[in-house]
């Protein structure tokens, strides 16, 4: 299948850097979310970001003038009809995607392929809310989308090869670097990464360094670009531990377990970024 329009469900942070990658490389975008202002917003966000891109000399205005041409905004599901894709992006709650992926389900022609851009809900799950169990697959991109060339491709139960490889021939596409992943919780990337984290907060907790020097050290030892902890507050310390608490019940192993610390300043509402105060002040 040669996917030449993708719908997207969420304006968001992803959803409009999905678009923003996709109209960029030459493909047309039906963007839906559930009020203008969101659909609006979305799309200043996307031509901000083509502006950064203008300033660094990496993008001309003729090249920002053609991408935002191919990006179309709704407030109704039945514009994602046009898609051979439709990519869910909306926000990391299990029962949303499942209504919206029953709506869209009902929605679409059979052989349109859907994928969901969960970073940790299972794909088997998921698909198994629509009919079509083989057209179905993850496509996790990575925050910011732009700028990031990884693109998890998670394959459910029933996923099929047509639809993995049609899928991956886009994420080549967009310019991404594709990578297979069977289904299981955290897939690749998070199952290494946010138990990492936790264990950062462990060393934290037990007082052996301060947040600088075990940021420093696993910058300048692992070449990390940041540091576990500030990485932890650009997260979100709740979706860090939200994600622990998911390992920890789905594997039943006691290696998951949430650090008490983390659990504590989640507790006292000192999240990172996004609330002004998480491991650093902001």
């Amino acid at each position: 299948m040669d996917i030449q329009t993708v719908g997207i469900i969420g304006a968001g942070t992803m959803g409009n850097g999905i678009a923003q990658a996709c109209a960029v490389s030459g493909v047309k975008v039906v963007m839906v979310d559930i009020s203008q202002a969101a659909v609006d917003k979305g799309l200043a966000t996307v031509s901000g970001s083509l502006d950064r891109l203008i300033k660094k000399e990496k993008l001309t205005e003729a090249q920002k003038t053609a991408a935002l041409g191919l990006i179309q905004g709704s407030t109704n599901y039945d514009d994602l009809k046009a898609a051979q894709l439709v990519i869910e992006a909306a926000t990391e709650n299990h029962e949303l995607k499942r209504k919206i992926l029953k709506q869209v389900d009902a929605l679409l022609a059979p052989e349109v392929i859907i994928a969901s851009n969960t970073s940790s809900i299972s794909i088997t799950q998921l698909a198994a809310d629509t009919s079509r169990a083989d057209r179905f697959i993850g496509m996790h991109f990575f925050n910011p989308v732009p700028m990031m060339a990884l693109v998890e491709l998670i394959r459910g139960y029933l996923t099929s090869d047509a639809t993995h490889d049609a899928v991956k021939a886009l994420a080549l596409k967009l310019g991404k670097q594709p990578i297979t992943v069977k289904n299981a919780p955290g897939f690749v990337v998070n199952r290494i990464l946010v138990p990492m984290i936790n264990e950062a907060f462990f060393v934290l907790a037990e007082g052996l360094a301060t947040p600088e020097d075990i940021d420093a050290g696993m910058k300048l030892g692992c070449n990390h670009p940041i540091g576990p902890l500030a990485l932890a507050d650009m997260i979100g310390l709740d979706v860090c531990l939200a994600v622990m608490e998911v390992y920890l019940e789905e594997f039943g192993d006691s290696k998951y377990r949430p650090c008490p610390l983390l659990k504590e300043m989640v507790a006292a509402g000192q999240l990172g970024r996004k609330t002004g105060r998480g491991v650093y002040g902001y």
